[in-house]
């Protein structure tokens, strides 16, 4: 090969090596993790949202976690905090929608019993640009509580850029799966030709009341899902100042339908129960709901 076409080559690849560069910088596929004693977060891009008005793009927030530790959802359950989300500082950002997936309890090692996620967890985020005909760029302060046998807060600060092209599409995807679908109250998925049988029902909040209790008010609810599927049941107030215990099953739990109830406690000073509306959500293996309540 001769020299002037040996150095011809070698410039075009520089160029292209440049270009890659630029363009990685622009719009990334995720942040860097930030790794921690026990915990490791990142933020990860996706695909623009398919029918969205506002041109909305599909990131997240991604946690991963030593084996046995836990982090919390938006209600902790009786012990730990909710994650501090704050994406001020962002470019080209209007909105960003934070999702849950639907969570888990276990035992806070103090008796009580937490809500969240154990091992890994992706929150989606769908985030709304000013100018849609701009690339947006990310930047969040987070805070976390991780526990064990104790819980260690975390602080984290990440930046990613968005174009709508994000190599993580896949994975937020299936985060998004998980995350509750909006219900109605008695509303749930009827096997073709069947009555409004619960026995053939899909996975729904059938009724909620509230009944006199010794020291407290009580909620019922009753669920419907498949009978031998297992299901749980998390309660949040209208505001979050409420602190409701967590619903309890009643009776044998593994029929058509199931009771769950919980003391109408821990309800900031003043406030007032009737017509307040409760956010259910109701959780069977891959399935889960999200129901608004008002209380009778």
């Amino acid at each position: 090969m001769t020299k002037p076409l040996q150095s011809k080559i070698t410039a075009l690849a520089f160029v292209c090596l440049a270009a890659g560069g630029m363009t990685t910088a622009w719009a990334q596929d995720a942040s860097d993790w930030d790794a921690q004693n026990h915990t490791a977060v990142r933020l990860i891009a996706g695909a623009k949202v398919p029918g969205s008005e506002t041109k909305a793009v599909r990131a997240g927030i991604e946690i991963k976690l030593d084996p046995g530790w836990h982090t919390y959802w938006r209600d902790p359950g009786d012990s730990g905090m909710p994650p501090k989300i704050d994406f001020a500082g962002s470019d080209n950002v209007k909105s960003v929608t934070v999702m849950w997936p639907a969570p888990e309890r276990f035992p806070d090692g103090a008796g009580g019993t937490s809500i969240g996620y154990l091992d890994r967890v992706i929150l989606p985020l769908h985030v709304t640009p000013q100018d849609a005909g701009k690339p947006s760029s990310l930047q969040l302060k987070l805070g976390y509580d991780i526990c064990y046998n104790m819980c260690v807060p975390v602080e984290s600060e990440l930046k990613l850029s968005l174009n709508g092209d994000g190599a993580e599409e896949a994975a937020i995807e299936k985060a998004e799966i998980r995350v509750p679908r909006r219900a109605t109250l008695g509303d749930g998925d009827l096997k073709a030709g069947a009555t409004k049988d619960v026995s053939v029902r899909g996975l729904a909040i059938v009724s909620v009341h509230r009944e006199a209790g010794s020291s407290h008010d009580r909620v019922v609810v009753e669920v419907a899902a498949p009978a031998g599927a297992a299901v749980d049941l998390f309660a949040e107030g209208p505001t979050p100042d409420w602190s409701l215990p967590l619903p309890e099953t009643k009776g044998s739990g593994d029929g058509p339908t199931r009771l769950f109830t919980f003391d109408l406690d821990g309800l900031p000073p003043d406030a007032k129960p009737e017509g307040a509306i409760l956010t259910l959500t109701a959780v069977s293996g891959e399935d889960a709901i999200e129901v608004p309540a008002r209380l009778d």
